[in-house]
């Protein structure tokens, strides 16, 4: 089983992955389909109209999480990684009126958001919670080509015919045999012991099958630029964000505040913690409001890993970039058999799936750097996801920011505790890594829908919308 770290930390723009940035890229996906497509059927037809429906989380959360906007973009032949955030609401705004959509080297196509887009909250699809069907007619509106995606987590996308083969046991991810193909934390340790390597020198050797060293490390320091990057402009940003709960920004005033204490040499043992929530809180402000982010392994869980990272840079006086390497390609690897083995989708399985696999992962590349063992760096990451366990996905009114925010910062602290007492052991616990993911994804299955990204339970109907 490999999974790329690319794949894993992904830049694209908020406010989910699983709702903003899959579906984006199914509707690019579509495309395609129409453009290279032929209609033994209706031979001389040519498609004049697109049109799509949302199903499941994807339809009772869609608004708030600006689905609706992502599948417009998409559409318009936009991906998350390239889109430049400042541009959307002019695009958005242009397809809405001209009822419209010119995606590049494809003929304009008669596209109505207000007819062509519909939230069908009736009728879930049978793959997946966040399912989604896209048509796409002819003048006489005739049906030419239908298909149905699903948007199953951290931006990874999957036709019908993709998700059915993975049941089978045909799996999506790379079958390129690599040097290292753990599947389970189990083979991981194993691997690890028989090879004499760290964690994070495996998940290179296996990425190094596909790439340079040298292309690796640029595409690792990409990645950290972009999440140092959006910690950054979430810290100068003030003001209340989109949706109309009225939640304001708060990461600057508190970034404000925490500068004017040091410089007043004021005492405060809670003074990491205090820094970890601000980071997180930036990155998840800025996710908020549709801005440029990482998947860490998503969009709702994006700032764990980040705030995790720059908290290393801030007070670890040994760190470095190859620090940032190492960190990066060990988080990458729990969070790659997390994905193998259960799930990170808050819609499949609960927020444990997003801000609980953002912990665990952050957790392990927290005790790599820090010179862990594997059996440390496992240890590690268990008691972060061990912590989040049962945890909803109940975002008020379909928003990624109450209760998402807080919840990435305290997935940091609990990173940042759960490596300082794995270091602090010799490797051995009582519940292994793999236990704790199977425990999640049997909890995930278990869970009412009404907390798992529909907003129908939980603090989303106990919290008076004002």
């Amino acid at each position: 089983m490999f999974l790329s770290v690319f794949d894993l930390y992904k830049i694209g723009i908020g406010p989910s992955s699983s709702h903003t940035m899959g579906p984006m890229t199914a509707a690019a996906r579509f495309l395609d389909e129409v453009k290279n497509g032929d209609w033994p059927r209706y031979r001389d037809a040519k498609v004049r109209r697109l049109s799509a429906s949302l199903h499941g989380s994807l339809a009772f959360t869609g608004v708030g999480h600006a689905t609706d906007r992502a599948v417009v973009f998409g559409l318009c032949g936009l991906l998350p990684s390239t889109i430049d955030p400042d541009e959307m609401s002019s695009i958005d705004k242009w397809v809405r009126e001209s009822k419209r959509v010119a995606p590049p080297g494809h003929p304009e196509y008669v596209f109505d958001p207000d007819l062509d887009l519909v939230m069908d909250r009736k009728t879930a699809l049978p793959g997946h919670a966040n399912g989604m069907a896209f048509e796409a007619r002819d003048g006489d509106d005739r049906l030419l080509l239908r298909r149905v995606y699903y948007s199953i987590g951290g931006g990874f996308v999957l036709s019908e015919d993709e998700l059915n083969s993975s049941k089978d046991g045909k799996s999506h991810e790379s079958e390129t045999k690599v040097p290292f193909p753990f599947a389970s934390a189990d083979e991981m340790l194993l691997m690890a012991h028989s090879s004499g390597l760290s964690i994070a020198d495996m998940k290179r050797a296996n990425e190094e099958v596909f790439m340079s060293s040298e292309e690796l490390n640029r595409g690792l320091d990409a990645i950290w630029h972009a999440m140092t990057s959006c910690i950054d402009r979430g810290l100068t940003q003030e003001g209340i964000m989109p949706g109309g709960l009225k939640v304001r920004r708060r990461a600057r005033s508190l970034f404000e505040r925490l500068n004017d204490d040091t410089k007043r040499n004021l005492l405060n043992p809670l003074v990491a913690n205090d820094w970890l929530s601000v980071y997180a809180i930036a990155v998840n402000e800025e996710n908020a409001a549709g801005g440029r982010v990482v998947t860490a392994p998503t969009n709702g869980a994006a700032g764990v890993v980040p705030a995790v990272l720059r908290y290393y840079m801030h007070f670890h006086d040994d760190a470095d970039d190859k620090g940032v390497h190492n960190f990066l390609l060990a988080s990458a690897a729990i969070g790659g058999i997390i994905k193998h083995k259960a799930s990170i989708s808050g819609a499949e399985v609960g927020c444990q799936g997003e801000v609980g696999s953002a912990s665990a992962m952050a957790a392990a590349g927290l005790a790599a750097v820090m010179g862990g063992t594997s059996q440390q760096i496992e240890n590690a990451a268990e008691i972060a996801l061990e912590h989040h366990l049962g945890m909803t996905c109940d975002p008020i009114a379909g928003l990624v920011q109450v209760p998402c925010i807080e919840r990435n910062a305290l997935g940091a602290v609990k990173a940042v505790t759960a490596a300082s007492l794995a270091i602090k052991g010799d490797g051995t616990h009582f519940v292994p890594l793999d236990a704790c993911i199977e425990t999640m994804r049997q909890t995930g299955r278990d869970m009412n829908e009404r907390y798992k990204e529909t907003s129908l339970g939980g603090l989303a109907v106990n919290v008076v919308e004002c």
